[in-house]
C-alpha cells in the first residue's frame, strides 16, 4: 500500500480519537479498510457505553463484520492510533485480520510487540503488523488526555 495510503487511513483514525477526546473517552480511534475503502470506523466508548470491552478496535472489527455479513476479515487492515491490548490484538487474530497498523507505541500494555506480539504468536492464524506510523502524532492526544485526569 502506498504511503499516501496509509496516512489518510492513520490521520482519519485520529479524527476517531478525536471524537473520543471531545466524549471524555480515552482518546483512541480505529478505522477498518477493505480494498482501499474504509469500511468501519469507531473511538473508545468504554466509559458512555459501560462496556469494558468498547475499545475503539473492537467497535471498528464488530461494525466491519456486520457490514460484511461475515466473522472472517480477510483482506482488511485496522488502522488505530494506540497500540492494541491483548483483547484487541487477540480479536485481530480472532478476526483473520491482513494487516494491523498502529500509531503510538504502548508500553505498558501493548499487545502488538511492545509487551507481548499476539499478532505473531504461533496461532493458527498471524496478522502482520506495523507500529509507528505517525506515532507522535497519535501520541499526542493521550498525553494531553492523561495529563488532564492526573
Amino acid at each position: 500500500m502506498a504511503m499516501a495510503d496509509e496516512l489518510f487511513y492513520m490521520r482519519e483514525a485520529l479524527l476517531e480519537a478525536r471524537r473520543a477526546a471531545d466524549e471524555d473517552e480515552v482518546p483512541v480511534g480505529a478505522v477498518l479498510v477493505k480494498d482501499g475503502a474504509i469500511l468501519a470506523r469507531a473511538h473508545n466508548r468504554v466509559v458512555q457505553s459501560g462496556d469494558p470491552t468498547a475499545h475503539a478496535e473492537m467497535l471498528a472489527i464488530r461494525e466491519g463484520a456486520k457490514k460484511l455479513g461475515a466473522w472472517r476479515l480477510d483482506g482488511c487492515a485496522l488502522y488505530v492510533t494506540l497500540e492494541p491490548c491483548a483483547m484487541c490484538a487477540g480479536a485481530a487474530v480472532a478476526a483473520r485480520l491482513t494487516r494491523l497498523v498502529f500509531g503510538a507505541h504502548e508500553r505498558t500494555t501493548g499487545c502488538c510487540g511492545s509487551v507481548l506480539d499476539l499478532t505473531d504468536a504461533m496461532f493458527l492464524h498471524t496478522v502482520a503488523c506495523c507500529g509507528g506510523l505517525m506515532e507522535e502524532e497519535c501520541a499526542a492526544p493521550l498525553a494531553s488526555y492523561f495529563a488532564k485526569k492526573r
